[in-house]
């Protein structure tokens, strides 16, 4: 599955940031990830105690 910018989604599982895991935020990337980010997502506005976390596809669900 592939994401774009503003998409909102649950995040299933973080290991970035587990305390994402459960909440839901919005896709930031605006072309897919590549090598930099080890081929994962970057994902904000989780909550205010939450900064951007990384997050494999796997670990997203399209809300």
């Amino acid at each position: 599955m592939t994401f774009q910018a503003n998409d909102t989604v649950l995040i299933v599982s973080c290991e970035d940031d587990p305390r994402a895991a459960g909440k839901t935020g919005r896709i930031i990337d605006e072309v897919p990830p590549g090598h930099l980010t080890n081929n994962r997502w970057t994902v904000g506005s989780i909550s205010l105690l939450i900064g951007p976390v990384l997050c494999r596809t796997s670990e997203l669900r399209k809300v």
